[in-house]
């Protein structure tokens, strides 16, 4: 049954997602539109980098990101909630717009809906349908008014299954942002920048960390015992509890340094990096890594049949080969972990053909920019 559409608010837009990337990303993309249309209204669901360009939230991304089946399983109320909170929202007062980011499982219901409201949607940065569960193309072609991607291999894709689709470049290109004395920032953080350091990335999500961060803490363990002059560093991310990393660290001596994740991995020697857009920014900073990634057992058994990509990271995906080794699941221990990080530390030639690699993937990500075109693209749907 369709609802019967009230009058739209002519300047109110929606913007929803559900993790840290994507808020990020939302935030950048409702900057650039404010240029243009500053009385816009936004509200939705996000986090901090939204909210800081003055959109309302019906929720945080703190209480939105989950990874895994089994743990979606586990939070569906809360998730039901909000989405009846968000289409609350919609009925009071109509947005002119949606802006659906990433957070597939979430947003493309919530497209659904908004659909049957009359309420058009700009969809940015693609579900990944390319990789897993393609029969949700059908939901695309049905109610995303049009597609904004972000990776180069995505717009053929969506055009040759009917979909409206622009490829806009990836927005971490004009965001990320290396050090700009590499030396400099590691002696600030009591780190010696005549030893190499190995920079860690867990994820920015609290199941992630608490799946990935034991193997990698093993991994340090052995590496530091076959090389005592090694030095590592914790990119901790904002909003995540640092005791969340006391049981697996202990007493391993790990510098942790938070808010400044794009220097830490610029002035590092090597990486251990949890798949997802850590991978995109390990490429960007050309940071020789090595890619892991760890679920429940049971969310792993279920999702990996629908799997139909070569490769995790998506480094690796953009490039069409394997730059950068990747340690999943069952391959993803302490022994493996440590074996991989000691070839980027003591083969120079191999760092280099890595790097090489990366920044082939940086040329094949587009030029600075994508924020404000994908905004061009939003306004266009905009009543003037």
């Amino acid at each position: 049954m369709t609802t019967a559409p009230r009058t739209a608010s002519r300047r109110r837009l929606l913007v929803s997602t559900g993790e840290p990337s994507g808020d990020l990303y939302a935030g950048e993309l409702v900057r650039h539109l404010r240029e243009s249309v500053p009385e816009l209204s936004v509200f939705g669901l996000g986090g901090d980098r939204l909210a800081a360009q003055g959109s309302t939230l019906v929720a945080h991304v703190r209480e939105l990101a989950v990874v895994g089946l089994v743990e979606v399983v586990r939070h569906l109320r809360r998730l039901r909630a909000v989405f009846h909170e968000v289409l609350a929202e919609v009925d009071r007062e109509p947005p002119a717009l949606a802006v659906l980011v990433d957070y597939a499982g979430f947003n493309l219901r919530l497209a659904r809906a908004l659909h049957r409201r009359g309420v058009p949607v700009v969809y940015y940065v693609s579900p990944q349908l390319w990789a897993w569960r393609r029969g949700r193309m059908r939901s695309v072609r049905a109610y995303v008014s049009h597609m904004l991607v972000i990776f180069p291999f995505e717009e053929p894709f969506y055009r040759e299954a009917g979909v409206r689709a622009t490829f806009v470049g990836h927005p971490l290109v004009e965001l990320v942002r290396p050090a700009p004395d590499p030396r400099a920032f590691l002696a600030s953080h009591g780190l010696d920048p005549a030893r190499p350091v190995v920079a860690v990335l867990p994820g920015s999500r609290r199941q992630e960390i608490a799946y990935n961060l034991p193997p990698i803490a093993g991994a340090l363990r052995l590496l530091l015992q076959q090389r005592p002059q090694l030095q590592a560093a914790l990119a901790v991310a904002p909003g995540i509890d640092r005791a969340l990393f006391d049981e697996s660290l202990g007493a391993l001596p790990i510098t942790r340094i938070t808010g400044a994740t794009h220097a830490l991995m610029s002035a590092a020697t090597a990486g251990i990096v949890a798949s997802g857009t850590a991978t995109v920014e390990a490429a960007l900073l050309e940071l020789p890594s090595v890619v892991v990634y760890r679920l429940s057992p049971l969310s792993y058994a279920l999702g990996r049949p629908f799997v139909h990509v070569p490769h995790y990271a998506m480094a690796n995906l953009i490039a069409e080969r394997r730059v950068l080794v990747e340690l999943i699941q069952g391959d993803f221990r302490p022994d493996t972990v440590a074996l991989e990080v000691g070839r980027l530390l003591d083969d120079p030639e191999h760092r280099a053909s890595i790097k090489d690699g990366l920044a082939e993937v940086r040329r094949r990500l587009g030029g600075p920019g994508a924020s404000a075109r994908a905004a061009e693209v939003v306004r266009s749907f905009l009543p003037r």
